[in-house]
């Protein structure tokens, strides 16, 4: 069957285009903000994050950073560009903003909404409903708003006054914080006067292990995440000497070095999987390693070794990965001696869960054999209509900018709801595509593909690092490397739009192009198609652009996965068939459907 040709007045056909902002969970337009702050404008650039992800100084230092694998500078060099620090930049030198935020409404519209933890996913919420009308009250155990943010990262990685600041912009929006304030029981809440309920309290209870000697030593073996917490509020500041980790995903890596930072002299992270297999982020790994905390891999915990209580060691089996014909992975013992490793302290951070303790079981609310709230995927609403779910509370452990997408979704969703709207009546995005001609041979964009590397991020000497834990390791780009960095992305968004009614079919876009992207051919399957192009595209995950209409019956095919965006076949197309076209999606948020 032969291809159908592009709808690219599909919104979301030149968004998957964009790869960066299509792997961001909040769809943050990432060249728009980058080609921001190449123009000095920073304060913009902070603001056209802030729309979408809403912590721009946070997620520009702790970000998992889905955007950057998928960046198609990565597919010219080695490295992609370093959006996230970029993002940091426009918070670090932007002027004060706060009177270009949205004003919340004198008329509130009546509506009460109460939101139970002060994390990503709450304060999100927060925010979309407050510059709409609705009376916002946050509830939150913790002194200060942040959630997870404030007491599970460390302060060499995110520092308290970038999160107050963008805490502050939140409350500064008629949105009432009520810190030390614990929830203990949802019926008692709902008994209150609030039209809706949300719930995003995160995944609070690391995981423990039922080992032998867990107990007999518990007093030198710690659950990794209320261990930083008691860190970050300075309740723990020393460690012993010999410390163990336990665990591969970021937590791991902030107990290592946490543990480093606070005495820490031999510290080890001891993972059961591969290092490649290793949940925490390559950077995160990185910096443990620069750090001199080495990591061990391929290694289960057996039991704790102990002195009548006093921790002396942990006792690990040696496994192998094996995998069946579906490619699932079973580690399985090498047959060879354990391993006994000394120590005189264990972190544990090899997991965290939900908790919801204080829900009760009888008001409506579902839960799954796993102690999950049964919710709508889409709407994230749960089986008792006035309470939604988000962030880690919702489906999991993933990421700040995963629960600040979960917050716009719920945001529209309550918003639908006390409107006595069906839940499944959401407004779709749109999309804008301006012309960035401005000449017969000049654009309004910067074109050339940068030669340049990634740029290294300045970083503190390890010497001073260590001595502070509140010491903030990354001292971000300045303004010279941040152009520099800027000047490596690739304009994705600024799409390659074809007129087939204005073409001669002269081949001469096919000529200049650095890729050989553009092929000039009859249409046919599709499997068969992206095989006879002039360079085979065989990466089913991008789209060709395929337009018929020429006068010869052929068709323009364009191989959307390794186009370069760089606007040659524009400059070089004499009838004007080609041209470079801005992308911006607009995505709506609460009350866009009113």
């Amino acid at each position: 069957m032969p291809v159908k040709s592009t709808d690219i007045r599909n919104p979301d056909y030149l968004h998957k285009v964009v790869d960066c902002q299509w792997a961001c969970p909040a769809h943050t337009p990432v060249p728009e903000y980058i080609r921001q702050i190449a123009a000095g404008d920073f304060s913009s650039a902070y603001l056209t994050n802030w729309q979408s992800n809403v912590f721009p100084g946070i997620l520009g230092r702790v970000c998992d950073r889905p955007c950057e694998p998928a960046c198609r500078r990565g597919r010219v060099d080695e490295e992609p560009v370093a959006i996230c620090r970029l993002k940091r930049v426009a918070a670090d030198f932007k002027d004060d903003i706060r009177a270009r935020l949205p004003q919340p409404p004198e008329a509130k519209n009546g509506k009460r909404i109460a939101c139970i933890g002060a994390g990503p996913a709450s304060l999100t919420v927060a925010r979309d409903l407050a510059v709409i009308g609705y009376e916002v009250t946050v509830f939150d155990g913790g002194s200060s708003a942040g959630g997870m943010m404030r007491s599970q990262i460390p302060k060499f990685r995110l520092p308290d006054r970038v999160i107050d600041e963008e805490c502050g912009y939140i409350a500064g929006l008629d949105v009432e914080l009520r810190q030390d304030h614990w929830v203990t029981s949802l019926a008692a809440m709902l008994a209150g006067e609030w039209d809706a309920v949300f719930v995003g309290t995160g995944a609070p209870r690391g995981r423990d292990v039922d080992l032998p000697g867990r107990k007999e030593a518990a007093a030198h073996i710690h659950v990794g995440i209320d261990w930083l917490s008691s860190v970050a509020f300075g309740h723990i500041d020393k460690i012993a000497k010999r410390v163990i980790v336990l665990g591969g995903g970021n937590t791991a890596m902030d107990c290592c070095r946490s543990a480093r930072r606070l005495g820490g002299e031999d510290v080890r992270v001891v993972v059961r999987s591969g290092f490649d297999e290793m949940k925490a982020s390559p950077w995160e790994k990185e910096d443990a390693l620069h750090e001199g905390i080495p990591i061990h891999n391929y290694l289960v915990q057996k039991a704790f070794t102990h002195d009548d209580g006093k921790l002396t060691g942990v006792l690990f089996e040696k496994v192998r990965a094996e995998y069946d014909a579906d490619g699932r992975r079973q580690l399985v013992p090498t047959g060879e001696p354990d391993e006994h490793m000394e120590c005189d302290e264990v972190l544990l951070a090899i997991g965290q869960e939900n908790s919801f303790p204080w829900i009760e079981r009888d008001i409506g609310i579902e839960f799954d054999r796993h102690g999950m709230p049964v919710l709508d995927a889409a709407t994230l609403q749960s089986t008792l209509p006035r309470v939604f779910f988000g962030g880690d509370a919702a489906l999991g452990p993933k990421n700040i900018i995963t629960a600040v997408a979960q917050g716009h979704t719920a945001a529209i969703s309550i918003d639908l709801f006390c409107r006595g709207e069906a839940l499944t009546k959401r407004p779709a995005p749109t999309m804008n595509l301006v012309s960035q001609k401005m000449g017969i041979h000049e654009w309004s964009y910067d074109n050339k593909v940068s030669e340049d590397l990634r740029y290294k991020v300045p970083v503190k000497s390890l010497e001073e690092a260590l001595k502070n834990i509140k010491t903030e390791f990354e001292l971000g780009y300045d303004v010279q490397l941040a152009c520099g960095e800027t000047q490596r992305c690739l304009n994705c968004d600024i799409a390659t739009v074809f007129t087939p009614k204005l073409c001669i079919e002269c081949d001469a876009c096919v000529d200049i192009c650095p890729t050989e992207c553009i092929t000039f051919t009859r249409n046919g399957d599709e499997d068969e198609l992206r095989g006879r192009l002039k360079a085979p595209a065989h990466n089913h995950d991008q789209d060709l652009y395929l337009a018929e209409g020429l006068k010869t019956g052929r068709a323009m095919v364009k191989d959307e996965n390794v186009c370069l965006h760089c606007g040659m076949c524009a400059e070089r197309c004499p009838t004007g068939a080609w041209d470079m076209q801005k992308f911006m999606l607009n995505l709506p948020q609460a009350g866009a459907e009113a």
